[in-house]
């Protein structure tokens, strides 16, 4: 919010600098963002009035003026705007003086003319970026007094960079309040009196959603003059807060706004059919806002109606079909308050963002209304003029915001803060702050004004009492902790270690959204339900996902796209899914890797990574952990039916997957080359295997090789398994190295050839007792896995 130091200093007027007083708000949890002058320098304008004027003889569009600058006589001076005139006060530049840019006014002549100066607009000045004349100067600005003094320019624009809980400080009453309890100073707000009641027009109002509008007032004024020129006090209050002028009556509401905090909206009457009615939207119902925007609605949203349409988008913007214009004479000034959470979401679902829905997501206070509809309807009359209607209002108390007390402990203030305040200096502190406080034996129940909606707790309490006291004026310390170490278990694996692997192994760590695509999630995992957002960013982040290969291959693919042909993948993030009915969270461990095994090199022949290198990558995973694992052939929707594997514990418990993705999600998501994939739980790929040391035999080891000719569907795991699972304490290990299929091989099977390695921690093995072993190895393998020994 951009605000004038010099409405500011209006109503508390601390012996500070401007600087002081920005630091001072700033440590008081209000950032100022920026410091800028309120105009551009410039130097030598002053008030000048037209007192004489005529043709210029050479050119049809510029006029010889007289003007009075103050001095003993007037200036001549050629202008060329189309709205100079006789009478006319405006902003006169003499010779001499520098304008922005460093633009120097000289002597000169037009068409022949002499010209001792030049008459400005806002433009010329800096004071907008564009204009269409002169800038018009009040009837009764004083001839020859420096434009600066009398527009007050010599002032400074602050913009608040205010947290979402300190909506009262959106105006420049809730600052000054603010400025006046940091500098323990006396102030009052501005003096608003009811304005005379000059008819008894009324219209009808109904509220039919009190929760969402517990308080509407409204009131008519009649024969007011939209045409009126807003002051130019006025206007320049509000060029300062970031608003330029659009007629008296629309400068009047954004005036308030500003001042108290309160937004207001003003109807021209003569367009309404019937009375005013605050409702919920009907389906399909459209509007068409100031900004011409056209919406659709929905019974979500709130609206102000009459008898026939909605007018309003409630508490973020009117509607263009009953907005005042210069041939408005009758008027319906509203002023309402809307519950924060009936507006909240409302203004951003249609694009939307504006001051008065800023206001109100925030909380506006509940008691301002009356207030507000006076000050506005005193300003409008001053203004426009105009006959004033009585006030009609709908209140419903049972739906206002209530504000309970808060108890603060005075022990808790010593502990939280370390230091002691007298109980006179933190009753001082809350009242200056609008509370109200009641002292009990062992501290005080406090009543937050209804502008403070961020007051709820007791820390909210303390939080007040060290900001005014000063931050910088609390005792520091050393924090003294009392820890005991938690005792590290070998039995899980760090994960930094995981991640130290894969990226030792050429990965890249990848962070992605939990929010995915509905229609990717849908693809990868059909079977899984989602779950949606009820406030999606968009739709392309819609749901939660259910994997996390839905972020990789988005990734990935973004990657593809600009001419990395070479890439590998991994995070670890949570998976959601339901269970029960419940939605549950999982830790997840993924990856991806696509294109070259290998970095462009000279050494190796060039290949596409395949599925045995991502296995091996994960062999490797597995070999930190101690554990044993099994690969086992499975079908997986996302993955391709003959290169897909589930990753089992030796315990039988499922890890997660291993595989290419299917060739149809390869199309349907754009890639040309093969993807391969994994996901795994992290929490059973960490489960670590303690080591237990085993002493060394002395003897020799022995290998013996064999080959088994077994169907084509047997694995090669389960024959590993099977060995390993005999009761051979001789056996050591079980390596296979060739698998064959061919010549002297039956269609249907193939031929693996493996090697056992054989030791005995009490002697040297002897032939017949290494033949027993295999023979008995053998014989298990033909009943378990129906092998024969190859010929």
């Amino acid at each position: 919010m951009q605000i004038s130091v010099a409405w500011l200093r209006s109503y508390i007027n601390p012996a500070i600098s401007t600087e002081e007083l920005v630091e001072q708000l700033t440590m008081a949890g209000l950032e100022i963002g920026s410091v800028e002058p309120a105009a551009a320098q410039f130097s030598g304008v002053v008030v000048g009035e037209v007192v004489a004027m005529q043709q210029h003889p050479d050119a049809d569009r510029l006029r010889v003026c007289q003007v009075a600058v103050g001095a003993a006589e007037p200036l001549q001076i050629v202008c060329g705007a189309s709205n100079v005139r006789v009478g006319l006060k405006i902003p006169a530049a003499l010779c001499g003086a520098v304008l922005p840019g460093d633009f120097k006014i000289k002597k000169s002549k037009l068409r022949g003319e002499e010209s001792f100066g030049m008459l400005c607009s806002e433009k010329e000045l800096g004071l907008a970026a564009d204009a269409h004349g002169l800038m018009e100067l009040a009837d009764d600005a004083p001839v020859g007094v420096d434009i600066r003094d009398y527009l007050s320019l010599d002032d400074v624009i602050i913009e608040v960079d205010l947290t979402p809980n300190r909506a009262d400080c959106l105006c420049v009453e809730g600052l000054a309040r603010e400025v006046a309890v940091l500098n323990k100073m006396d102030w009052s707000t501005t003096q608003v009196n009811n304005a005379p009641i000059s008819h008894q027009d009324v219209l009808t109002v109904s509220v039919a959603d009190t929760a969402a509008c517990p308080r509407y007032l409204g009131r008519l004024i009649n024969g007011v003059n939209a045409k009126a020129v807003t002051p130019l006090w006025m206007q320049e209050r509000l060029r300062r807060s970031g608003l330029r002028s659009l007629g008296p009556l629309v400068d009047v509401t954004n005036y308030v706004l500003i001042e108290l905090g309160q937004p207001l909206h003003v109807f021209d009457a003569q367009k309404l059919s019937g009375g005013i009615t605050v409702r919920r939207a009907k389906a399909d119902e459209s509007l068409t806002l100031l900004n011409n925007q056209v919406i659709q609605l929905d019974t979500e949203a709130l609206v102000i109606a009459d008898d026939q349409q909605a007018l309003a988008l409630a508490g973020i913007m009117g509607g263009s079909n009953t907005a005042v214009n210069d041939e408005t004479q009758l008027v319906f000034l509203e002023c309402a308050f809307f519950a924060p959470e009936a507006i909240a979401g409302k203004a951003r679902r249609f694009g939307l963002h504006t001051d008065s829905s800023h206001r109100f997501e925030r909380g506006v206070d509940a008691t301002l209304q009356t207030r507000a509809i006076e000050r506005a309807t005193q300003l409008i009359i001053d203004i426009a003029g105009g006959s004033v209607g009585p006030i009609t209002e709908v209140t419903t108390d049972a739906t206002l915001p209530q504000r309970p007390a808060v108890f603060l402990r005075r022990l808790r203030i010593e502990k939280t803060l370390g230091i002691v305040l007298a109980d006179e200096q933190i009753l001082d502190i809350f009242q200056r702050l609008g509370m109200t406080a009641q002292t009990q034996a062992d501290g005080w129940h406090i009543v937050p004004p209804g502008f403070r909606f961020d007051i709820v707790i007791e820390a909210d309490l303390i939080e007040e009492i060290a900001r005014v006291y000063g931050y910088n004026n609390l005792p520091s310390s050393s924090l003294l902790m009392r820890s005991e170490l938690s005792r590290a278990t070998e039995a899980v694996l760090d994960i930094d270690r995981v991640k130290d692997l894969l990226v030792d192994r050429g990965y890249q760590e990848a962070i992605t959204y939990s929010f995915v695509d509905e229609e990717i999630q849908k693809a990868i995992a059909p079977e899984m339900e989602v779950i949606r957002l009820k406030n999606p960013i968009s739709s392309e982040l819609a749901v939660m996902r259910t994997t996390l290969w839905c972020g990789l291959l988005k990734a990935a693919l973004y990657n593809t796209n600009r001419q990395q042909n070479r890439v590998r993948l991994f995070e670890t993030g949570l998976r959601f899914f339901k269970k029960d009915g419940e939605t549950q969270q999982q830790k997840m461990l993924a990856g991806l890797v696509l294109g070259g095994a290998y970095s462009e090199q000279w050494g190796l022949q060039a290949r596409k990574v395949d599925f045995f290198d991502i296995k091996a990558d994960l062999q490797a995973l597995f070999v930190l952990t101690g554990c044993e694992v099994q690969f086992l052939s499975a079908q997986q929707s996302a993955l391709h039916p003959g290169q897909a594997a589930e990753i089992l514990s030796s315990d039988g418990d499922s890890i997660g997957w291993l595989g290419m993705l299917h060739p149809t999600l390869e199309k349907q998501l754009g890639f040309d080359t093969p993807v391969f994939l994994f996901e795994m739980d992290q929490n059973l790929v960490l489960n670590k295997r303690i080591p237990v040391f085993k002493s060394l035999s002395k003897y020799p080891s022995v290998r013996r090789d064999l080959a088994l000719i077994v169907k084509e569907d047997v694995a090669v795991q389960a024959i590993i398994s099977c060995i390993k699972g005999s009761a051979e304490t001789a056996l050591q290990d079980v390596i296979v190295f060739d698998i064959y299929r061919g010549k002297g091989v039956d269609e249907g099977s193939k031929s693996v050839a493996l090697s056992l390695i054989m030791q005995d921690d009490t002697q040297t093995l002897t032939d017949s007792e290494i033949d027993a072993i295999v023979g008995r190895l053998l014989t298990l393998l033909t009943e378990q896995m129906n092998a024969k020994l190859r010929d």
